[in-house]
């Protein structure tokens, strides 16, 4: 073809060895470079031949815990040394990571499970490689949150992932308003034993009628999606008693009329509850929105957020 090793529209061709590496990939080059590896998310045969091979060709590998990636280096019989990478050392192991990349080392940075950087450790060390003009190179691999979004049923379309929820719950409630009149599927990571008292969050904000999927222990042995209302999985899970397993929550957009009922109804009751209290009780305003969101399980700026919408 014309134009060299571009090829047609601007794509690069490579041809293939007989091992299969791409000639005039970078990873034939034996120059400093940080790999970013994918790695399984449970199912250990959910890793590429291209991890693999970065794996066993690079001089190091920095783990978020280096006894989880041994697991899997062990099951492909993989030798690399390893070296731990995770929030706690993150800040001076980045630095020293960097050192080894300028004096030519070759490094790859993997995560428990996933992409590195996802939820995970690993920005720091990428933003340092390239201010320190390391070639940081993407070896593409298993995501829980994408896992679960293709097998939701929910719109692909449009998406949006927000990591892992508040643990608190006024704040989480203030995230969950914030993304309530989303036009598009919302993501999120979960603990397990947080779930209920999150999808209790999700009916109070959002109503019942929500659709939610509950993605639990994806690709794994336990696999199970529970998809619905969020008041039918709430009652679902309830049922269960504890709740295990990594979880991926999934919020379908708001378009659906029955959403739009419930807020419209909610806003409504609170400002005539309002009104009730303040005239029986003698209260101003601001007293009375306090009694009025105790009545009803929301924090008293959530009412109040609701009451002023109800006045527009």
């Amino acid at each position: 073809m014309a134009g060299g090793p571009e090829g047609l529209h601007g794509y690069r061709l490579f041809v293939m060895k007989g091992n299969g590496q791409a000639v005039g990939d970078r990873e034939t080059s034996r120059g400093p470079c940080l790999y970013v590896v994918g790695t399984p998310i449970g199912n250990l045969e959910d890793i590429t031949l291209r991890a693999l091979r970065v794996l066993k060709e690079v001089d190091l590998i920095a783990c978020e815990d280096t006894r989880q990636t041994r697991k899997l280096l062990d099951h492909y019989g993989i030798p690399t040394r390893t070296i731990s990478y995770h929030e706690h050392n993150e800040m001076t192991r980045a630095a020293e990571l960097i050192v080894n990349l300028e004096q030519g080392g070759r490094l790859a940075l993997v995560s428990d499970a996933g992409m590195p950087s996802i939820s995970d450790p690993g920005y720091r060390l990428i933003t340092l490689a390239i201010r320190h003009h390391v070639p940081v190179v993407p070896v593409p691999g298993a995501s829980a949150f994408v896992a679960a979004l293709v097998a939701s049923g929910l719109p692909t379309d449009s998406f949006k992932f927000n990591g892992f929820l508040p643990a608190k719950r006024g704040q989480r409630r203030i995230e969950l308003e914030n993304v309530r009149d989303a036009p598009r599927t919302v993501i999120y990571y979960e603990a397990p034993h947080r779930i209920i008292e999150t999808l209790e969050d999700v009916v109070a904000v959002m109503g019942g009628s929500r659709h939610v999927v509950i993605a639990r222990e994806v690709t794994k042995m336990h696999e199970e999606f529970l998809r619905g209302r969020a008041d039918e999985v709430l009652e679902q899970l309830r049922a269960r008693g504890d709740v295990k397993g990594e979880i991926t929550l999934l919020i379908g957009r708001a378009t659906e009329a029955g959403d739009r009922k419930v807020l419209a109804r909610t806003r409504t009751a609170i400002r005539q509850r309002l009104e009730q209290v303040m005239d029986e009780r003698k209260l101003d305003e601001k007293a009375a929105l306090k009694v009025v969101a105790k009545e009803m399980g929301v924090s008293r700026s959530e009412a109040y957020r609701e009451l002023q919408r109800a006045k527009r």
